[in-house]
């Protein structure tokens, strides 16, 4: 982790005092249940805590079950809140829990500012780049819809000097071998538009080779692109970056092999992605597989070391470039606030009944059913059968988790890499395309790998809200000495 730092007695006067206020909101929402005990305060704690504890039961009886308790959770997902809302208002209580809410919700931001101000995000330096000579683009018609169409992108491009391939959808191509074939006839720059699983194999073409790389917002979600600050809903405007650019260096996951840009999923998703059936009827499939994956007979696990430290047992892993800012968001809307920082981020679930997913609802990443890590290796294999008998076949129905990155550009990109002859497989999601690959599955990191040419206007740059860290606060509002691990 290295050496610490030390701050806080020298803190900006602006972060102590946002830390006083969030403070004071705190001690607020506690002298408001004192207060109300006896009208009801008490009442308001626990009906808001049962409700999200009925909820969670709910989600999970639901994924994870089928007939009459699949019923019953999608009942209480929408029953449990109703109930607590018609209880606040039949008890005379809505105020008291209004002002809860108020006060709670100005301490959250308080404590996020403060936070923020005493410890500002160290910015990413971007150099200045010269124009490409010979720019080439290549692009996928059906990603996000059709995005290349309909923001006129080849014809963009072209005005721009760059020479465009255009996928044909009707013809799967082998992406890595078109951008070699580029690099072999001079470009000087590779570019992608499409999703996040093209973009990482052109990209691992522009490191080999040492060549500036293009990000092109037209895939359907394009975490990519929305982590480095790009405007997703104006993929034309990426191409800026031609005529009036600068550079940034990033970091480049590499799984067994193969480079990626954001995720690497074992669990739960990747068996769920690997359906032919999932393109067409997404929910349901996984709605379909979930019981079996999760609590089905025969459901295995995954072992993995990390940094050499086992972590065993999980329903679920992903691992990132980079880690995600808030172990809490774990659906496609979490963001990486750096993509240099040179470690991979892991996250580890576990949840096997409704008792630890009530836990995880309530105590989020505090919860034992969550493990959140950072690590420069991350080495996956499986428990249970798999190991034994050695047959693909045998991990048929390990799957994979993470963001639900649809794997939008399959068909585009060539066929699947394979694993080795009679070795064990297991169900692998990188950057979203559904892939197997043999166990065990090594991810690390090749830091500062990649060249991102990017425009100078940048409207999706955003510092994320820092996690609370509630000891911190009360040192800066105090004036203590703050010791906090170096960037």
């Amino acid at each position: 982790m290295g050496a610490t730092r030390e701050t806080g007695s020298d803190a900006p006067g602006e972060a102590r005092f946002l830390a006083r206020l969030a403070l004071l909101a705190v001690l607020g929402s506690l002298l408001v249940l004192v207060l109300a005990l006896g009208e009801g305060g008490l009442i308001v704690l626990g009906a808001g805590l049962l409700g999200v504890v009925l909820c969670a039961a709910g989600v999970w009886w639901f994924v994870a079950h089928r007939g009459l308790l699949r019923v019953i959770g999608a009942l209480l997902v929408f029953l449990a809140p109703a109930g607590v809302v018609v209880l606040f208002a039949y008890q005379g209580l809505w105020l008291t829990a209004l002002i809860l809410v108020l006060c709670w919700g100005v301490a959250l931001t308080c404590a996020r500012a403060a936070l923020r101000r005493s410890r500002p995000e160290r910015p990413q330096v971007a150099t200045a780049a010269a124009r490409p000579a010979r720019p080439v683009l290549i692009m996928n018609p059906k990603s996000g819809g059709g995005k290349v169409g309909r923001f006129g992108l080849v014809e963009r491009a072209e005005e721009l000097g760059a020479r465009v391939i255009l996928l044909d959808p009707g013809a799967p191509a082998d992406v890595t071998e078109l951008a070699r074939r580029a690099v072999a006839d001079g470009a000087d720059l590779l570019g992608v538009a499409g999703g996040d699983g093209t973009q990482a194999l052109v990209a691992a073409v522009a490191a080999e080779h040492d060549l500036p790389f293009l990000v092109i917002s037209a895939g359907t979600r394009n975490h990519f692109a929305m982590d480095l600050g790009l405007d997703r809903n104006d993929p034309a405007a990426c191409l800026e970056a031609l005529t009036d650019g600068e550079e940034l260096r990033v970091d480049l996951g590499d799984v067994s092999g193969r480079a990626f840009v954001n995720t690497v999923s074992f669990g739960v998703y990747a068996d769920v992605v690997q359906r032919p059936e999932y393109r067409d009827d997404k929910a349901g499939t996984a709605l379909s597989l979930m019981p079996d994956l999760l609590v089905g007979e025969g459901v295995r696990r995954l072992d993995s070391l990390v940094d050499g430290a086992p972590l065993a047992d999980q329903q679920a892993l992903l691992v990132s470039n980079n880690p995600y800012f808030s172990p809490d968001e774990i659906s496609g809307t979490g963001r990486r606030p750096r993509l240099d920082d040179g470690e991979l981020g892991v996250l580890g679930i576990r949840v096997e009944d409704v008792a630890q997913a009530a836990d995880l609802a309530v105590r989020g990443s505090q919860s034992t059913g969550l493990t959140v890590l950072s690590a420069h290796r991350v080495e996956v294999t499986v428990s249970g059968p798999a190991e034994a008998d050695g047959s693909p076949e045998a991990v048929e129905d390990a799957g994979t988790d993470g963001p639900p990155e649809a794997a939008e550009d399959a068909g585009a990109d060539g066929p699947p890499e394979a694993g080795t002859s009679g070795a064990v497989e297991i169900p692998v999601a990188v950057d979203g395309e559904a892939l197997r690959m043999p166990i065990p599955v090594v991810c690390t990191l090749r830091p500062g790998a990649l060249r991102v040419l990017v425009p100078r206007d940048r409207p999706g740059v955003v510092a994320p809200p820092p996690a609370i860290d509630w000891r911190r606060i009360l040192d800066l509002a105090f004036g203590r000495t703050v010791r906090t691990a170096p960037r």
